[in-house]
């Protein structure tokens, strides 16, 4: 009897270390079949192809659904999904003739970011229709124009985009197609572009909390905000060169930022749409963002992988525990633009499937899958 109850504790003791250590081994590994990357990307990729356009005021495709594009793109290319790439391609072909009117005017922030979706696919399959529709997106973006305000300017004169409006949503808008310029034809202008104006914001909008007003009239920490400026780190980050002069404090932005919003992870393991208020409700959107920028912190070695894995490991986890049967993530808040209103944040309708959130799932889903 005292042999069988030794063996039995040894055995225990043994498979607690293993797992222990492939815990501490692979915390972006062995999901549940409802939370596995590669099924939740393909979901949702799925979904994206059956929907219609999202308008940005009619004014051109929305750059929310470029963002979901771009993800599923990505997601296909890492797992080398020909079929879906295909599929992703179709969309895309009616944009040269058919729904061309769709095409977003470079007029805008939002609108411009468009490109990066061209030059993406321009990236995957060296098609030159694809560069050639892309750059000018890259270039307008510090191009004045003949209309140009006294605002837009004064941001030209300091060698930034005319686009500057220090809104936290623009350091996603801007540095992801300025970093896929950059990718398609080597010139660091446009690297030195994203960089500088990443800068720019950080020194002028991150808080010591590490976190970002939505806009500096706007004293609130809204969470989807907050989550295009940590995506645009990452994203920066990741294509900046080693021996950028920029990257230094780049990074100082994104670590103080990681660092203090683990302060801020909520009972569900995510973020609230406004981050530091307990009593606000979980958006999930954000949420997918802060994920998203942890587990590619982690992957890079720019986060310690003790200490952020398992926060990016629960918070994945909680986000697929929000996707609903038709493979729409849950609890999005709707578009929102600034107002000096609390309450206007708490009041913000929530939605499911809308690009926001979709987009942001797709992101985290190739990050857990690019190890």
């Amino acid at each position: 009897m005292k042999k069988s109850y030794r063996f039995i504790c040894l055995l225990f003791a043994a498979t607690f270390f293993a797992t222990s250590a492939a815990t501490a081994q692979g915390y972006f590994e062995n999901f549940p079949v409802k939370a596995d990357p590669k099924t939740v990307a393909n979901k949702l990729s799925k979904r994206f192809l059956e929907s219609k356009h999202q308008l940005y005021f009619d004014k051109g495709i929305h750059y929310a659904e470029v963002c979901t594009w771009y993800g599923a793109l990505r997601f296909a290319e890492l797992t080398n999904n020909q079929e879906l790439i295909k599929q992703l391609r179709i969309r895309f072909e009616l944009l040269f003739h058919l729904e061309k009117d769709l095409l977003p005017p470079p007029i805008h922030v939002d609108q411009n970011m468009f490109g990066c979706l061209p030059l993406r696919l321009y990236s995957i399959t060296k098609d030159e229709r694809y560069r050639d529709l892309g750059l000018p997106y890259a270039d307008t973006q510090w191009t004045l124009p003949a209309n140009a305000n006294e605002e837009e300017r004064k941001w030209d004169k300091k060698g930034h985009s005319w686009q500057t409006r220090l809104w936290i949503d623009d350091m996603y808008m801007i540095t992801i197609v300025q970093s896929e310029a950059y990718k398609v034809t080597g010139d660091v202008k446009y690297m030195n572009r994203a960089a500088n104006e990443m800068v720019l914001y950080l020194d002028e909008l991150q808080h010591p909390n590490g976190l970002f007003y939505h806009a500096p009239d706007v004293p609130y920490y809204w969470g989807r905000g907050d989550g295009w400026m940590a995506v645009g780190m990452t994203e920066l980050l990741f294509n900046l060169p080693q021996n950028d002069p920029n990257r230094a404090r780049i990074m100082k932005g994104y670590l103080l930022m990681m660092n203090n919003l683990k302060k801020y992870v909520n009972k569900d393991g995510l973020w609230n749409q406004l981050i530091d208020e307990p009593s606000f409700w979980t958006e999930t959107s954000g949420s997918a963002m802060f994920a998203y920028a942890m587990i590619v912190g982690v992957n890079n070695g720019w986060l310690s992988k003790d200490e952020f894995a398992p926060i990016a490991r629960r918070a994945w986890l909680s986000l697929c525990n929000y996707i609903d049967d038709d493979n729409n993530l849950t609890e999005v808040c709707i578009g929102t633009g600034k107002k000096n209103s609390k309450q206007y944040y708490m009041d913000r309708p929530r939605i499911a499937g809308d690009f926001h959130g979709q987009a942001p799932i797709l992101w985290c889903a190739y990050a857990l899958l690019n190890q």
